[in-house]
């Protein structure tokens, strides 16, 4: 049972935000250099560990909510992190600044749903042999997924307004504002007018709808706890952003050096926001949880394009800067390809390790496409 917060908070989720926010205070006041090869190494290292740590607190904090709110707080904190290592290389200026948005969205959207959904249902599959889900809440998340990868990544191809795969000033606020209006309208269905379609229905009581997570068995975090969390979680997401904004110019140099496309960036940057997010929802998968997979991966990859491209489309206004949203035609191909297969993964409420296979297969194509266009 649940009775200290030190269950809730261990020793690392503390110390590793209060660590990276040691090391932002000694590189901005001059006393360590900043381009020095261990400092971005130990800046990288902290990087890491502060997204570890906003993911675990964000965790908490949605066990005390409970479901689907904790999903949806989850996908929120990550966009948070993922949008603030977008904006930070889009304000370096370096190679590639006016695509990062639109490769980060992407990449984040063909690791979820081909990644995460892809290990969640051969690992769960291989535990459970079948497993079950609400149909009514995955195929209304997938609707609005579709629609919001198509008018983010594939209309810009085919505008006439802007030159190249762009949509101009007019075009680019209008969808951003639709984009934000179509996930407030998701949260809405999602949290209240239709809540019991994104809950696991085997598992829902009459008087609550709550997560049961192995760390804490059947008993919510207490508030003071949950307080705590809000705090840590604040303080990781500020030494993300501030950390993301110094290693941007390193990040750039690294992959160039190491012969890869500009493009590549996006997906190092998707990886590293969704790693932990990826594991949350594989762990759900093995408990037998397969809905809390599906609200975690399909609420992510929403909120990443419903949120991330409002936020983008007002940063490259501010700083008059193109903004590339069109993806290639290969990497539509995949998106589309992508979007079919989720389809029929997600039309049955049901799942076995073929669909998961299936998805792993396209998640490869999609690494080897990005590394060898």
């Amino acid at each position: 049972m649940y009775d200290s917060h030190h269950a809730a908070i261990p020793t690392w989720t503390w110390v590793a935000p209060l660590l990276a926010s040691l090391l932002l205070v000694l590189k901005f006041s001059h006393i360590v250099p900043s381009d020095e090869v261990a400092v971005l190494l130990l800046a990288g290292v902290l990087l890491g560990a502060a997204v570890f740590s906003a993911v675990h607190h964000a965790e908490v904090l949605a066990l005390k909510l409970g479901e689907p709110f904790g999903s949806i707080l989850l996908a929120v904190a990550v966009t948070v992190i993922e949008v603030a290592l977008i904006v930070s290389l889009m304000v370096s200026g370096g190679t590639g600044s006016d695509e990062v948005a639109r490769d980060t969205v992407f990449a984040a959207v063909m690791i979820v749903l081909n990644g995460v959904v892809g290990f969640c249902l051969v690992m769960g599959g291989r535990r459970h042999f079948e497993q079950t889900f609400q149909l009514q809440g995955a195929s209304s998340a997938l609707a609005v997924l579709g629609t919001l990868g198509a008018l983010a990544l594939i209309l810009p191809n085919y505008t006439l307004s802007a030159l190249g795969p762009s949509y101009s000033p007019v075009q680019v606020v209008f969808v951003g504002i639709m984009s934000l209006i179509l996930w407030g309208v998701f949260v809405f269905v999602q949290t209240m007018k239709h809540r019991a379609y994104f809950l696991d229905a085997p598992r829902m009581d009459e008087n609550a709808h709550t997560i049961i997570d192995a760390q804490f068995g059947d008993t919510k975090p207490s508030d003071r706890d949950a307080g705590i969390c809000l705090g840590l979680l604040l303080v990781s997401l500020v030494a993300v952003v501030l950390l993301a904004k110094t290693l941007s110019p390193s990040l750039d140099k690294g992959i160039e050096v190491l012969g890869l496309p500009s493009a590549f960036v996006g997906v190092v940057i998707a990886a590293v926001v969704l790693l932990p997010e990826g594991i949350a929802a594989v762990r759900s998968a093995l408990r037998n949880q397969l809905q809390d997979s599906i609200n975690l991966a399909l609420g992510s990859a929403i909120a990443s394009i419903g949120l991330t491209i409002p936020t983008v489309a007002i940063v490259s206004l501010v700083l008059d800067q193109q903004l590339t949203l069109g993806i290639s035609a290969a990497n539509m191909t995949l998106l589309v390809l992508t979007l079919f297969v989720s389809t029929l993964t997600l039309g049955t409420g049901r799942t076995t390790v073929l669909q998961g296979a299936v998805h792993l297969v396209i998640f490869a194509v999609f690494l080897l496409v990005s590394a060898i266009p």
